[in-house]
């Protein structure tokens, strides 16, 4: 594991925040624990061209301490046996995956696309992860601009979703522009939270969190080496990830947030970005600074 350098007064700065805001993100396992114990992750997307969605954020959910991951690919057929460089992602086409019981934890949507057969796959996990976590990102949120009446599934919901937009999705998603969600970030990311009965991370600079009856939450972490491709495919992973630990979910929302952020900071404080720093890189240094905080 990559040892990065940290102050002293930086960490008691984080642990702090940590401890009054999420302290779910600083339990240590108990020594009984197994694979079953930190749930079983699905994530669904990646047509063909962008297969390298998913494994990002698969990646990301199985460093950051999730038990199991499976990818669902939406393709024909798989774009390649296994991932060589991360032989535990378990891999499946998204058709196939939507028929397994075991999966815990559900995201939908990196580099899904927006095709016929992407609705097809999205309007299944709706019904088959009805009563369970699921998270939508990227495609398929574009898909629920598209098709207005998928969000009778959200207001379905014994367990609300969790929406993952940058602004342009955002401004799909409410049905106007970039720049008037810009302009009222608060109020556009609090309106999508009440529209689509959902927890959401309006994401961008300071992102905000905003969840139907729950003050809203800026994020103060964060620096522009997270405007990189993948970025917010690895949050979904994060966020995907500790729900299945087990963290109740403002807690992991907010945490996977923080920590995302965090974690660019602490790749700029060692100068691995904020200039050409790579998503991937996002997931392992986070991965490092809970392991520390939950040392200290």
């Amino acid at each position: 594991m990559t040892i990065y350098e940290l102050s002293d007064n930086l960490l008691e700065e984080w642990l702090t925040h940590c401890h009054q805001n999420f302290p779910g993100l600083l339990l240590e396992r108990t020594l009984d624990s197994h694979k079953g114990s930190f749930g079983t992750v699905g994530i669904i997307g990646s047509t063909e061209g962008m297969s390298g969605a998913i494994v990002l954020a698969g990646t990301a959910a199985l460093v950051n301490g999730c038990g199991k991951l499976w990818l669902g690919f939406c393709q024909d057929k798989l774009p390649l046996p296994f991932i060589s460089e991360r032989p535990e992602l378990m891999l499946a086409t998204a058709d196939v995956l939507l028929k397994r019981k075991d999966i815990t934890h559900w995201a939908v949507g990196c580099g899904m696309g927006t095709d016929q057969a992407a609705y097809d796959v999205l309007v299944t996990l709706l019904q088959v992860a009805k009563h369970q976590p699921l998270l939508l990102d990227a495609d398929a949120l574009n898909l629920l601009s598209l098709y207005p009446e998928l969000s009778e599934h959200l207001s379905a919901r014994l367990i609300p979703a969790i929406l993952t937009p940058h602004p342009a999705e955002a401004a799909r998603l409410l049905a106007c522009s970039t720049d008037e969600i810009q302009a009222n970030r608060e109020e556009a990311a609090l309106e999508l939270a009440e529209k689509y009965f959902s927890r959401v991370v309006l994401k961008g600079h300071q992102s905000i969190i905003a969840a139907p009856d729950e003050a809203l939450i800026i994020n103060q972490s964060g620096n522009p080496g997270l405007a990189t491709a993948g970025s917010g495919d690895v949050l979904s992973g994060m966020i995907s990830s500790l729900l299945a630990q087990g963290i109740a979910a403002d807690e992991a929302v907010a945490g996977a947030v923080w920590l995302h952020g965090a974690a660019a900071d602490l790749l700029a404080l060692n100068q691995i970005g904020p200039i050409g720093l790579c998503s991937g890189e996002i997931a392992t240094a986070a991965r490092f600074l809970r392991n520390v905080l939950i040392a200290a």
